[in-house]
């Protein structure tokens, strides 16, 4: 078994798990195992399930770290007993029984909300569901603002959708409440609202960072900042 915990890493909507690349090059420079599993990105459960069931395949501890929507899921799947640590990045910090709504809606609205654009996808033995991504032509202001125009239009063109029945779905546990946490706060988020991240990052108790001026994208615009936070949690979880 490995002293050091292994990161998992979970991305968020509209994003995928290469949006983790500066962070994992930054981990493994300071030998710290990680992994950068893909989101599913189909609702709270079963995401979460999945996200707990990669961590209790991994032998030795680990430490979640979630972005954005990725902050929801770490909250449920922390509850899998070798997870030692959580680390929000820009990210939900729900409480048990709190969905995405419900959380954001104690707050002024972000511009992402009136820049969504909706598919359908087909549910087998159903009527097609729903799901979101961000506009094109806003994704740069509201994803990741200090993010070159070269790489955010790659990003815009690569997103990934998330269901629309996510925004509703409650939590089923709070790992943050047994778990230690730690929190990056994106001061310029315009995805979602940093006095989103702020609170709940208090209300976990989380040791937090604040970046001002950073987007939502802020792993990828400064991931020696997100590494060095998740290499915080790895020494005092370890």
């Amino acid at each position: 078994m490995s002293t050091t915990p292994t990161v998992v890493l979970v991305h968020g909507a509209f994003a995928d798990a290469a949006s983790w690349s500066g962070v994992i090059e930054e981990l493994q420079t300071h030998g710290i195992p990680v992994i950068a599993p893909p989101n599913p990105l189909r609702g709270l459960a079963s995401d979460a399930a999945y996200v707990a069931s990669v961590a209790a395949q991994i032998d030795g501890p680990v430490v979640l770290v979630g972005h954005s929507y990725g902050g929801a899921l770490i909250t449920v799947a922390g509850t899998a007993e070798n997870v030692v640590g959580l680390v929000y990045v820009a990210a939900y910090a729900l409480e048990e029984g709190e969905s995405l709504g419900e959380l954001q809606g104690r707050f002024p609205l972000s511009p992402l909300v009136s820049n969504l654009k909706q598919w359908t996808y087909p549910v087998p033995g159903g009527e097609p569901a729903v799901e979101v991504t961000i506009a094109e032509d806003a994704f740069p202001s509201v994803f990741a603002a200090d993010v070159p125009a070269e790489v955010t239009k790659v990003l815009a063109a690569a997103q990934r959708p998330l269901a629309a029945a996510a925004f509703e779905e409650t939590a089923s546990a709070a790992a943050w409440r047994t778990k230690p946490s730690w929190a990056l706060v994106a001061g310029a988020d315009n995805a979602i609202n940093p006095e989103v991240e702020r609170f709940g990052a208090q209300r976990a108790g989380a040791t937090t960072v604040e970046i001002e001026g950073a987007s939502h994208a802020v792993a990828v615009s400064q991931p020696k900042a997100v590494a060095e936070l998740i290499r915080d949690a790895v020494r005092a979880a370890g």
